[in-house]
C-alpha cells in the first residue's frame, strides 16, 4: 500500500474513532420495566451499543478473510503456484485476528448487558468453534514438513473449513434461541429504523476495517514470503 494509502487509512480510522462518540447519537432500547401514560415501553440510553462500530465490521471482515482463503485454496488446488498459498494462510490469519476481535468484543457486550462474559449463547459458542476450525487449519500446516504436500492439504482443509462459515455464522444463531439482540435500535420515530448518523458512522468503520485488512494481507503475505526464503537459503 502506498505512503499516501496509509495516511489515509489511519485518518480514516482515527475519524471514525471520534465520529463514534462525537457524532452519532445516543442509541436507546425499549425499557419494558419502566411504561408511559399508554402503556409502552420508555427508551433508555443504550452505552454498550458503541461496542457495536467496532463488533460487526471485525466479525464481516473475518469472514471476507476466510472466503480469500477459501478461493485462494481452489487456485492452490489448480495449481497456480506458491503465492495463492501465501495469500491463503495470510488471509486465514487475519481472518483468525479479525474473528478473536470480533470474540471479545462480544464477551464484553455480554459482560455490560447480561452480567458475564461467557453465556453460552449460540453466537458466543458459533464464534468460538469457528476458531477451533481454523486452529485445525494451522495446526495441519505446522503438521507436514513438505510444501507441496502441505500447501495442498491444507487447500483442501481451508475450502472445507469455509463451507461451515455460513452456518455457523448465519444460519445456527438465528434457528436457535439466543441472547443476542435484534435489531431493536430506536433513535427515530420508526421503530427497529437506525439513525442516518449511525449508518454513517458504521459503514465508515467497515471501510476502515476493510481498508486496513488490505494492508495487513498485504504485508502479512510479504512477510510468509520473506520467512520462506530466509529457510531455503
Amino acid at each position: 500500500m502506498a505512503k499516501l494509502g496509509k495516511w489515509a487509512l489511519g485518518i480514516l480510522m482515527a475519524a471514525a474513532i471520534v465520529l463514534c462518540f462525537m457524532y452519532a447519537p445516543e442509541a436507546t432500547r425499549p425499557n419494558f420495566s419502566v411504561l408511559d401514560a399508554a402503556g409502552k415501553p420508555t427508551l433508555q440510553p443504550w452505552a454498550a451499543f458503541r461496542i457495536f462500530y467496532f463488533h460487526v465490521p471485525a466479525a464481516w471482515i473475518a469472514v471476507l478473510a476466510f472466503a480469500v482463503a477459501m478461493i485462494q485454496s481452489i487456485r492452490v488446488l489448480r495449481g497456480t503456484g506458491q503465492r495463492a498459498d501465501d495469500l491463503a494462510l495470510a488471509s486465514s490469519e487475519l481472518g483468525f485476528l479479525f474473528c478473536t476481535v470480533a470474540l471479545v468484543s462480544g464477551m464484553i457486550w455480554a459482560r455490560l448487558e447480561w452480567g458475564a462474559f461467557w453465556n453460552w449463547d449460540p453466537r458466543q459458542n458459533t464464534v468460538l468453534v469457528l476458531l477451533l476450525i481454523y486452529a485445525g487449519y494451522f495446526t495441519l500446516r505446522s503438521a507436514v514438513p513438505e510444501p507441496h504436500r502441505r500447501a495442498r492439504l491444507a487447500g483442501v482443509y481451508s475450502i472445507l473449513a469455509f463451507v461451515t462459515v455460513p452456518f455457523l455464522v448465519f444460519i445456527v444463531p438465528r434457528v436457535m434461541q439466543t441472547l443476542h439482540p435484534s435489531p431493536i435500535i430506536q433513535t427515530s420515530e420508526r421503530s427497529g429504523s437506525m439513525n442516518p448518523r449511525m449508518l454513517q458512522v458504521f459503514f465508515l468503520f467497515l471501510i476502515g476495517y476493510t481498508g486496513l485488512y488490505a494492508w495487513m494481507l498485504q504485508l502479512k503475505t510479504a512477510a510468509i514470503r520473506l520467512s520462506r526464503t530466509r529457510i531455503t537459503t
